[in-house]
């Protein structure tokens, strides 16, 4: 979730079973050869770096984007299984092959866009091709959670973690049945346009989101993907669940406006093909469950966005105490290259826990792991 795209801030404590459940569930642990860094690089490495050969260099983010494959396996319906599996491999934009001018207008009379808008779609070259293979893309934007190549996987893999743990727990302790396909496809789908929207820009930095629906472009665009492809409406409106739940009347608005921008992308009518009650006033009735788990499960950015912000703040510092860049260099392609990669070969979210826990020369002494002063 992008700061300047804000949603509910609403988190229960049972969210950390779902990172516990991390240390066995395919993804690395600790102690593991695999999750020893690569051999550390010059500086000038960093910059002349591509994102691809950032994260598949990084044992966390390969590591990550096996275990989204190996999840998507676990999907029963062979159907919705071999479509997940075909987006994970190519997050095509086949969304912008509809014709975009009228899909504005329609968004516009409705409410749904902003009147000033020039454009709906990112750019990209051909809609049947994702501009970025999905495990090089960034988990949100510049200044926020995941920003470097692979965060998106290592963020998503979290989540279906989490996902996983509240799906059983829910199952276990109330002895509820939910679809668990609808659980676990929504999560690994919620954001898939995220390689279309955060496109990676010639300076290291990665391209502005927009807003649509009063949220992040990518939500939207991410749900009227999945609505594009055939996906059933359940598991839409569970993936719409990500961003808020429906749970209060304004809470509910902003999910009914999410699921109605994703059908008028699609030149359909939200409550006729099952998206909506048939007033368009709230999801169908009786809401389900399934949707709530998916929202809770995505929680990593409750402290992976402050934790970037404050991780990127102090290797600003690193960098021009240890590695001699200069304040123009600070706002440019070789600190921006710099933070990626270090990013990308740590994590945000470890680089923090050691700043957190040992300070300065804490981080500092990650960031030697993978970059020789």
């Amino acid at each position: 979730m992008n700061t300047d795209c804000s949603r509910r801030t609403f988190l229960l404590g049972g969210l950390a079973t779902g990172a516990v459940l991390m240390a066995g569930s395919g993804l690395l642990k600790p102690g593991r050869a695999e999750a020893a860094p690569a051999e550390a690089v010059m500086l000038e490495e960093c910059v002349s770096m591509t994102p691809e050969e950032m994260a598949k260099r990084s044992a966390y983010v390969m590591a990550a984007w096996r275990y989204l494959q190996d999840s998507a396996a676990e999907l029963k319906d062979p159907a919705l299984r071999a479509t997940v599996e075909a987006i994970l491999k190519n997050p095509a934009p086949l969304l912008a092959k509809n014709d975009e001018k009228a899909i504005m207008t329609e968004l516009k009379a409705q409410g749904l866009l902003k009147a000033d808008a020039k454009a709906l779609f990112p750019e990209c070259a051909d809609a049947a091709q994702s501009p970025q293979p999905f495990y090089t893309a960034p988990g949100s934007g510049w200044n926020s959670h995941h920003s470097y190549p692979g965060g998106l996987v290592t963020h998503t893999a979290l989540n279906v973690a989490s996902c996983k743990a509240l799906y059983d727990n829910y199952v276990k302790v109330y002895g509820l049945e939910l679809d668990r396909d609808v659980v676990l496809a929504s999560q690994m789908l919620h954001d898939l346009h995220k390689p279309w929207v955060f496109q990676w820009q010639k300076d290291g930095s990665c391209r502005t989101e927009q807003t649509l629906a009063a949220t992040g472009e990518h939500h939207t665009l991410s749900v009227a993907e999945s609505l594009r492809r055939g996906l059933s409406p359940e598991l839409c409106v569970a993936q719409a669940c990500a961003h808020d739940h429906p749970g209060s009347e304004a809470s509910e608005k902003t999910v009914v406006g999410w699921l109605k921008a994703a059908a008028v992308i699609n030149g359909k009518d939200a409550a006729t093909i099952g998206l909506l009650e048939k007033d368009g006033k709230t999801l169908p009735m009786p809401r389900r469950i399934e949707g709530f788990v998916t929202h809770l499960a995505d929680h990593d950015w409750v402290i992976s966005v402050p934790a970037a912000q404050w991780t990127v703040s102090a290797l600003r510092q690193v960098a021009a105490r240890v590695y001699g860049l200069k304040e123009s260099d600070l706002k440019a392609r070789p600190f921006n290259q710099f933070r990626n990669y270090v990013l990308s070969q740590k994590t945000a979210m470890q680089l923090y826990g050691a700043y957190a826990a040992k300070g300065m020369d804490g981080l500092t002494a990650e960031v030697a792991q993978v970059v020789r002063a």
